[in-house]
């Protein structure tokens, strides 16, 4: 099967604006970098810009807000940029032909296989962190009843207000119906919101759980406690570097220069990097080059 598989969707417009701008100018860099609208990518990316351009020499830039993966997949694919954030539950986009599984290293093999086989990408190995869904509640409840994991909930869950992204609700595979099914866990009523309104519900004991995101700079913030996923409900989402193996092929430097990130930071570093933009308002590069400084890998 060629590399066409899937070519489901067109490039937004204000992203593939910002491409073709890059790849029209006359004088593109060597290596461009693509981020995705939200914080760690950036941050990511900084990193990235920074250690290929030290060790390398290389010319980097990095083009920030692309809408989604989908139109990240689309500019490695197209050659308008050479490398990304990706995360390993991509795989289950129809991307490829795949088994059903999530067990977190199959998922990333299958990531790593795939993309290398219809795409011609090099999948890296893990940062150390996965960005998943996340069942969320105030720390100081966490302490005072003892909820560590997901289970822990089940005795209190008749009691409890859940605030929840609206579209989780109805999803069929990795949504309500399927979560009461595998934990046997029902609230006593469901709050659909805005994601970004779920964390302020939460902390203002409008609602006594969550869903999050598990690398939100407001699970810091406002003092939440993740619940550990112990029946593995929800696919892995690792974290890696994925970059056009042509491209690496032309630089072989690259890959050397960001290995040293591989498998360095855990959910907690990534937290707190997300935190230092998002309330801090530190630029995403300021928190980069803190970071690489702090673990000696640049000067």
């Amino acid at each position: 099967m060629s590399k066409a598989f899937m070519r489901k969707a067109a490039l937004p417009l204000f992203g593939a604006l910002m491409l073709a701008g890059v790849a029209g100018c006359g004088n593109r860099p060597d290596l461009i970098i693509g981020a995705q609208t939200f914080t760690e990518t950036k941050i990511l990316a900084e990193m990235y810009k920074t250690l290929i351009e030290q060790k390398t020499g290389l010319e980097v830039k990095v083009i920030p807000d692309l809408a989604a993966s989908p139109l990240v997949l689309n500019a490695l694919d197209r050659e308008d940029i050479d490398l990304a954030t990706l995360y390993s539950g991509e795989i289950f986009n129809n991307h490829f032909p795949i088994e059903q599984t999530k067990e977190r290293a199959a998922v990333l093999r299958q990531a790593q296989e795939g993309f290398d086989k219809y795409y011609g990408f090099d999948w890296m190995d893990p940062l150390g962190f996965e960005n998943t869904y996340a069942f969320t509640v105030r720390e100081q409840v966490a302490k005072e009843k003892g909820y560590k994991t997901i289970s822990d909930i089940k005795p209190d869950a008749a009691t409890m207000r859940f605030g929840v992204d609206t579209s989780w609700l109805e999803r069929v595979s990795d949504g309500y119906p399927a979560f009461q099914k595998e934990y046997g866990i029902t609230f006593a009523k469901a709050f659909p919101m805005e994601l970004s309104l779920v964390y302020t519900a939460v902390k203002n004991e409008q609602v006594d759980i969550v869903l999050a995101y598990s690398t939100d700079a407001r699970l810091k913030a406002f003092q939440l406690k993740t619940l550990e996923d112990d029946r593995q409900f929800f696919p892995p989402y690792d974290a890696s570097p994925v970059m056009r193996k042509e491209m690496q092929e032309r630089y072989p430097g690259v890959k050397e220069a960001i290995q040293p990130l591989i498998g360095m930071m855990d959910i907690n570093t990534m937290v707190d990097l997300n935190y230092q933009v998002d309330i801090e308002k530190k630029s995403e590069r300021e928190v980069a080059l803190a970071f690489l400084k702090q673990k000696g890998l640049i000067q």
